[in-house]
This record gives structure tokens, sequence and C-alpha cells, in this order.
């Protein structure tokens, strides 16, 4: 975070004013204590003598791009269309995802029945989904479990905990900062860990913000933001079927709209952006059976293509990540996925750094006491730097270490 972002404490995604949310336990997941799978999220009407939100409340998301995608996900993308929405509903347990024409009226139904609840037309509903690809969604029990969702302004680490599904632990976080003499805030919540190597987003994730923001900026932003977070994240190099990111902005905070091409334009997209690195982090430590974090940064590339590919390259090389989970400093790993990224590299000119102890210099190995080396990889984060000594362009990519846990995990997902 920077200087001028403040971090809310316990903050959630209905920490900017006039959000609410909501969850219950509706039968979709196998029961265990405190165990949730059906959340809305949605903004008030009006705030209380602060700002009328009836006239506009903006939106902006990104979408998946695997061509087998769930029909959710194309509702979605068809009510979002006009930069407007007001709730989002989502379900943990089920992807509704090759289930055929069903799964698209069942997802308007969703948003039919979220709609009504809250006492909005379905086209200003979000849908998404997450769990097992294959199975129906069981509208029965979507049905009856709609009604018990509480929405309040205290909902919001409930909301997180619904859209779980192989995560150990929820993912969120709330900033305010001030843009023209207002503070306003940005809240989000995301889940994902497994199915996690993007095109565009993560698997869910839903952010909120109390600041006035025109569709066109708040979609410039939210593109801004995801390409150098969730775009930059990898568990196991699978894309989903179901991945969401959303953003809803209500104007709540009061204050001028913000223009494209302002400072107010370029501290949100800071902000935006601050937030969804957090959260890209976070799901990647929770990747399944994941024990350490890596960070892999690529500097010294001709273009950021590059460099991001690179970067992307080696955090989700199957070979690095084992060697990270066990100590080994198997540099030739690293700069194997690097040559293989597309990115224009020299070998002779490459130098490789594992926490900060240089490994290879102008692409040769040099000495180094392997022990130390080995010694300073058992740390929860490892952070691996290639400089291409080619260019003044860096980019830095988030993955997680390869465990036995995730293969008995991912053996077992639908028995």
């Amino acid at each position: 975070m920077t200087h001028d972002i403040t971090v809310i404490e316990k903050g959630s995604v209905v920490s900017p004013i006039g959000f609410l949310a909501g969850a219950t336990y509706a039968g979709l997941k196998t029961y265990g204590e405190d165990r949730l799978d059906l959340g809305i999220l949605t903004t008030e009407y009006s705030q209380s003598q602060v700002h009328d939100t009836r006239a506009q409340v903006t939106a902006a998301g990104m979408f998946t791009t695997n061509l087998v995608r769930s029909p959710s996900v194309t509702l979605s993308q068809s009510n979002i269309a006009n930069g407007a929405a007001r709730a989002i509903i989502a379900n943990s347990g089920c992807a509704n995802c090759c289930v055929g024409q069903q799964g698209l009226s069942d997802a308007r139904e969703m948003a039919d029945l979220a709609g009504g609840k809250i006492g909005i037309d379905a086209k200003e509903v979000l849908v998404c989904s997450t769990g097992i690809i294959g199975v129906e969604l069981p509208m029965a029990l979507i049905r009856s479990g709609i009604p018990n969702v509480k929405l309040s302004r205290d909902g919001g680490h409930e909301f997180a905990r619904s859209i779980l599904t192989t995560d150990t632990k929820t993912k969120e976080l709330a900033v305010s900062f001030t843009i023209g003499g207002v503070q306003v805030r940005i809240g989000g919540c995301a889940k994902g860990a497994g199915m996690v190597h993007p095109n565009m987003a993560t698997m869910l994730c839903f952010l909120t913000t109390d600041a006035a923001v025109s569709p066109d900026v708040l979609e410039t932003a939210l593109n801004h933001a995801v390409d150098r977070s969730f775009n930059m994240i990898s568990i196991d190099h699978d894309t989903s079927t179901n991945d969401s990111v959303l953003i809803l902005a209500n104007g709540a905070a009061g204050g001028s709209d913000i223009q494209a091409g302002t400072e107010e334009s370029r501290l949100f997209e800071q902000a935006l952006e601050s937030v969804c690195i957090s959260l890209a982090k976070m799901v990647v430590i929770d990747g399944e059976g994941a024990t350490k974090l890596i960070e892999a940064t690529v500097k010294g590339a001709k273009s950021i293509e590059d460099a991001r590919a690179a970067a992307r390259a080696v955090t989700s090389s199957n070979l690095v990540k084992s060697a990270v989970y066990g100590n080994d400093p198997n540099w030739g790993r690293m700069l194997m996925a690097a040559g293989q990224s597309g990115a224009y590299l020299e070998e002779s000119k490459i130098s490789l750094y594992i926490n900060d102890v240089c490994i290879v210099d102008n692409g040769l190995p040099i000495p180094y006491f392997k022990e130390a080396v080995v010694a300073n990889m058992d740390r929860p984060e490892v952070r691996l730097l290639i400089d291409l000594n080619l260019g003044d362009i860096s980019a830095t990519a988030w993955g997680c270490d390869l465990s036995e846990e995730y293969v008995t995990i991912n053996s077992a997902y639908t028995t």
C-alpha cells in the first residue's frame, strides 16, 4: 500500500458506504459447522442523506476466456454490458457449467429471485457460481435458501465465506483514501484455491466502492488492476470455466464523478490495483496444498509483454514449484521456464537471484554456499529475481509451491 491508502481494520466487501451483504447455508455443499454456500451482495437505494444512488450504480466486469464456460458467466456478461448493476448473487458447491440450456434458465431464475428479494429488476443482478462442473444447480434448495439471506451492513464476512470451495480461509480487504477532499473506500473479497491460471481474473472476485465513477473510467481501472494482479497469478496452470471479477460503484461517499485522465482517476486506479494485488496474493498462498508464496520478478525486459510472460512462466512451472517446495535452489529450472515463455532474452546477459542471493551472473553460475541458500528458501515466501539486462521494463507474478497435498485434494475432488 502507498502512504495515501489506508487499510481498514477487519474490512470487507461492505466497508464502502451503502453496501449490504448476507449469506446462508442452502445445502449446496456438504453440511459443516458454520458452512455457507449462498450469498447476496447489493447496494442500498439511498444513503441516509449522504448521497442518492437511485440514478445509477455503475459496474464493470472481466470474465473467463475459457470457451467452456458457465451460463452464469454468460448471463452476467449480458446484464453488465450497459455498465450498470445493483446486486450480485453467488453460490458455491456447483459451477452451473456443462449442463446445457438448463444452466442459463437456472441462472436467470437466480437473478429473478434475488431481484425480487431486493426489489430490483433481474437485469440489474449479476450471477456467479463455483464448484463442481457438470452438475445442475439444485434450484429447489436455492429457492428456499434465498429468503433466508439476511442483508446487513455487517454481512461482508459471511458473504466471503459463502463463496469458498477448497479454500481454507476467506480473502477480504478494504481500504480508504481521499479523492478531491472526499474520503472514499474500496472493499473486496475473492475465492480461489485451485484451477487458477487466469487470462482475465481469478475464480471469483467481488469489489465495491462508494466513489462516484463513470462506467468507462471504472472499466479502465478494473482492466488496469486485473492485468497487474489476477492476470499475474497461477496455482495449477488451469483456467476456470467460471472466472469473474466484478466491481460495483454506488457514489455514496459524495463528491464529483471521477473523470478519465485526471489525478483523481490515477489515485483510484492505484488504490484498486493495490486491493487486487493483495487479494491475488491471498489466493495463491491459499492454493491447494500450498506451503509457500512464490514471487517472481523479471526486470530488464524490452517490453511489458516480455516481462509478464517470463514472470508468469516461472511461477506456473511445475518444476519450479516443486523445487521451491523442496527448498531446492535449482536455478536451471527457473531459467528454463523463462526461456520457454516466448519473451525475448539473451542467455549470456541473464542474472538470477533467490531471496536476494545472486546465483547466476551474466548467464553463468557463480559460487555460493548451497546449504545457506537451501536454509534461506525454507520460509513462507520465496522471492525470485531474473534480470534480463536488455531494457528497463519489469513485471511481477505470484504463485505457490506444489506439494503432495495438491494431488491428494484433486484426486478425490468429486468422490
